[in-house]
């Protein structure tokens, strides 16, 4: 609160004198109504998210895995993710792209690993190699293009609904809530994506597989570990195609 003290220095008063006064503010109660602030801010202020990534990870449920564990070879794709590294760790460029040298490993179905000569080369490998190609000229390129084609029926639907949302048939919430449906439709041919990891794979390149599962809208998709029939099928193309 603030007081007016009234001083006239011990002196006689003479008439019609200006009297001084001084001003002294107590700041008392601003203090408490600082803390009181500060408290309030702290308790109600939002703080910023992180942005992260939502994957869809394997339940610990048994029957769930029982269910993934059998899923038909028509429908099942295998990406394998590896990155050419020089010889001391760093990840080279691809000279063609200008881009990060990432090579996609992949196969449909179950893997080839048959050895009729039992010369240590596989005969009959369906192992393909992809890259991270995106869309150029206006088609889809690369692996986009493999997973475009095993979720086309998914994609002409939902495209579908993009051109009713765009002339504003739909809200964003119907939208979503149809197009989640038809991601979901078992009635419709859609791919079971498995994506590992090789030893040489950087983060870069697992994100980016993570990228095209949203992009192709493929919503049954699973991150595993490579096991030795995937070392095996590389190994066996590395030693058939030798990277220059």
């Amino acid at each position: 609160m603030a007081q007016i003290e009234q001083s006239d220095k011990g002196g006689k008063k003479k008439k019609d004198a200006q009297k001084k006064m001084q001003i002294h503010v107590d700041f008392t109660p601003m203090v408490d109504m600082n803390m009181l602030l500060i408290t309030f801010f702290m308790l109600c202020t939002t703080m910023i998210k992180s942005q992260t990534l939502q994957i869809s990870l394997p339940s610990n449920e048994k029957v769930e895995q029982e269910q993934q564990n059998k899923t038909k070879q028509s429908e099942a794709v295998t990406l394998i993710l590896d990155t050419e590294r020089d010889s001391e760790g760093n990840v080279k460029v691809d000279p063609d792209s200008g881009k990060p040298a990432h090579i996609i490993y992949y196969y449909e179905g179950k893997a080839e690993v048959a050895d009729e000569n039992h010369d240590g080369l596989i005969d009959n490998s369906n192992l393909k190699v992809e890259k991270f190609v995106g869309n150029e000229n206006g088609e889809v390129q690369g692996i986009r293009k493999i997973l475009h084609n095993r979720n086309k029926q998914v994609l002409e639907k939902i495209d579908v609904l993009k051109t009713q949302w765009k002339n504003k048939e739909l809200t964003d919430e119907e939208y979503q809530a149809k197009a989640k449906q038809i991601r979901n439709d078992s009635t419709l041919t859609r791919p079971v994506v498995i994506i590992k990891a090789g030893p040489n794979a950087s983060w870069e390149s697992l994100i980016s597989a993570l990228d095209e599962m949203q992009i192709n809208q493929i919503s049954r998709y699973q991150i595993d570990n490579i096991n030795g029939v995937d070392s095996a099928l590389i190994f066996d193309y590395q030693a058939k195609n030798p990277r220059k």
